[in-house]
């Protein structure tokens, strides 16, 4: 046994004998261990690949909605074979990058599987990466491959192509560019490296590369979606990836039965282990409807097919329900599914289940650097704990919570969301200093993961993220939590609040104040929203007075400058974004007051609460306009 491992035993065997079940915390600490059952299992990505072609080598396994192709198991596995031969005689060994950026299509599958015969550490680049972005990743993973698509839905990677055609000096280890659907001047395409190339290495040369490939090896670089600096990359093992889409299968009572629509990237953990991963662990099938996010692709999708599972981020859904659809719609088989990367508002949920018949759908919770679901509900939660929750820890994880002072809270108290086992990341590529900020050993030796996520356990045992700790306002040295904010806005009876994102601004007085941003409802006009004052009276009546917004901005209005809530690739709310126009608008507004004050122009009132009540009229004129009128 590694000695690594043995803490963690130590901790599972403490906690069997303290508590007598694997679920049961002996204390009132915020301490959870997960079920040790089912066990974890030592596989590479081929040999699972592998597995599964035995048992089921001739049923569906890929479906790519927008190219027609239907692939099987047997012929998933046919293609990632050749392209690993292929990849072998460009020279890659054990250990090597291949990079990939690109939309998803069957290319994509294939490439994470090749990479994973051989050894080699696939790095998934985010779609939607400006040149420079990538260029930065492609250097520090030090890739020897690249696949690349020239262009998919709005993105183009014209740009990029051209930098790395132009200069190769940028990328020194980067020998091979290879695109993936059409062809660039000066570089290789896909099909030459998979077929061209691929007759000129033998069965036994493969085979012999094939064996070098274990377990415990990193197979995977996930770069973080960093909202400052440059991202981190996770080095993610075949073991972590593995088990994680086992276990995940489990909590959705996935079956080989079972067909999954996935829309969510597979440049990202959701798409490639929630997805794609999950369903080859358990013999399913899985449908990608579009190169990038298409709802009405998702529509058609689910209406002509099969589908009994459907992913997503809840924006994805909200728009997909958003769109009319042909009275001959129907996904009689639709059941389940991870809505991930937000909460679930309650009236979203009430959609799902009426007009999807998504009953059994399930909540999770996870980081890319713990492969990436650490929480998830199953398809028995209850309804309540499957909106107010994230579900329950994976099995063979450890979870804790701190507080500031690094000790372990008591159940129904605040702090920092903690993580043990076996699905966290080896570290950061190349950045040591930041592998030992977030990765910390105790006192006992089990190697905890600091997610910078704010959550809170119950009794027994059901997590609720209540923020990202930097995103925590702290007005007059009180913690305000902008997820509970931001459920009250959307649930606004008016209806005309889609989405809401909650952030705070720095204030003279009070340190930070609370600005909420709010997208309108498809069918909202803009004189029939809510005024500010109706929804901070709206908050009041369940939070409290000191968490109803200041300031209240909408998306599409010029003030704003967006007609859209600014999201990372994988569907997190850039909030970062939103302090710094919040900060400009009001800034903004400060400076047209005074000078309006000192024409005599106009009276802006500045206070906590709005010293005389404007008419409905005023209001809503004055907020379409260059001045926002809203108590500071």
């Amino acid at each position: 046994m590694a000695s690594s491992t043995i803490p963690l035993q130590r901790l599972q065997q403490t906690q069997h004998h303290l508590a007598g079940s694997s679920t049961e915390n002996p204390t009132d600490l915020s301490i959870v261990h997960g079920e040790l059952e089912p066990p974890l299992r030592d596989l590479t990505l081929g040999s699972l690949l592998d597995e599964q072609c035995e048992i089921r080598g001739d049923k569906e396994c890929l479906v790519v909605a927008h190219t027609g192709v239907r692939w099987t198991y047997s012929k998933l596995q046919q293609q990632s074979r050749i392209l690993a031969k292929g990849l072998l005689a460009v020279g890659l060994e054990k250990g090597d990058r291949i990079g990939i950026l690109a939309s998803n299509c069957e290319e994509y599958a294939a490439t994470f599987f090749a990479a994973g015969y051989l050894g080699c550490i696939l790095v998934v680049l985010n779609a939607t990466y400006t040149a420079e972005e990538a260029l930065h990743a492609l250097k520090h993973s030090g890739c020897k491959v690249l696949f690349i698509e020239e262009k998919y839905g709005r993105h183009s990677n014209a740009e990029l192509l051209s930098q790395l055609s132009e200069d190769r000096n940028r990328t020194p280890e980067l020998k091979t560019i290879a695109t993936l659907h059409g062809t660039f001047e000066k570089f290789t395409t896909y099909s030459d490296v998979k077929d061209g190339l691929s007759s000129k290495i033998s069965v036994e040369e493969f085979e012999a590369a094939r064996r070098l490939a274990h377990t415990h090896d990193v197979c995977n670089l996930q770069y973080t979606s960093g909202s400052t600096g440059h991202p981190k990359a996770a080095m993610l093992t075949h073991h972590n990836l593995i088990n994680n889409a086992r276990f995940i299968g489990h909590r959705m009572s996935f079956t080989s039965a079972d067909v999954l629509c996935c829309p969510p990237p597979l440049f990202h953990c959701f798409g490639l282990v929630l997805g794609l991963l999950t369903c080859l662990s358990h013999g399913a099938s899985i449908i990608l409807p579009s190169p990038t996010f298409s709802a009405p692709a998702v529509l058609s999708v689910l209406s002509s097919e099969r589908v009994t599972a459907l992913h997503g981020v809840p924006a994805m859904f909200e728009e997909l329900l958003s769109l009319p659809r042909p009275s001959t719609f129907s996904c009689p088989h639709l059941r389940t599914g991870i809505i991930a990367g937000a909460p679930v508002p309650k009236p979203l949920m009430e959609r799902l289940f009426k007009e999807l018949n998504m009953t059994e759908f399930t909540s999770s919770y996870g980081l890319t650097e713990a492969s990436p679901t650490c929480f998830n509900a199953t398809c028995t939660t209850s309804i309540e704990r499957r909106l107010n929750s994230v579900g329950k820890v994976m099995p063979h994880m450890h979870c804790k919570i701190v507080g500031r002072d690094g000790k372990t809270v008591r159940i129904g108290e605040r702090g920092e969301l903690c993580m043990a086992g076996y699905s966290l990341q080896k570290g950061y590529w190349m950045n040591e200093e930041k592998t030992k900020e977030c990765m910390v050993r105790d006192e006992s030796g089990v190697l905890w993961l600091h997610t910078g996520d704010e959550a809170v356990f119950d009794a027994e045992g059901y997590c609720t993220i209540t923020g990202r700790f930097k995103d925590i306002i702290i007005r007059g040295g009180e913690n305000i939590y902008p997820v509970e904010i931001e459920s009250r806005l959307t649930s606004h009876p008016s209806g005309h609040v889609s989405r809401s994102a909650v952030v705070g601004i720095p204030h003279h007085k009070y340190g930070e104040v609370v600005v909420a941003f709010l997208l309108p409802s498809s069918f909202s006009h803009w004189l029939d929203r809510p005024t500010d004052d109706e929804l901070r009276v709206w908050v009041r009546q369940a939070l409290g007075w000191h968490k109803a917004p200041v300031h209240v901005f909408w998306f599409g209005d010029e003030e704003v400058g967006m007609d859209e809530v600014p999201q990372t690739g994988s569907g997190k709310v850039k909030k970062h974004v939103l302090r710094k126009v919040g900060e400009e608008i009001v800034q903004g507004l400060r400076t047209k007051g005074l000078e309006a004050k000192e024409k005599g122009k106009r009276k802006v009132v500045v206070s906590e609460i709005a010293e005389e009540e404007q008419t409905m009229d005023a209001v809503r004129i004055i907020r379409r306009g260059t001045c926002s009128v809203a108590a500071r």
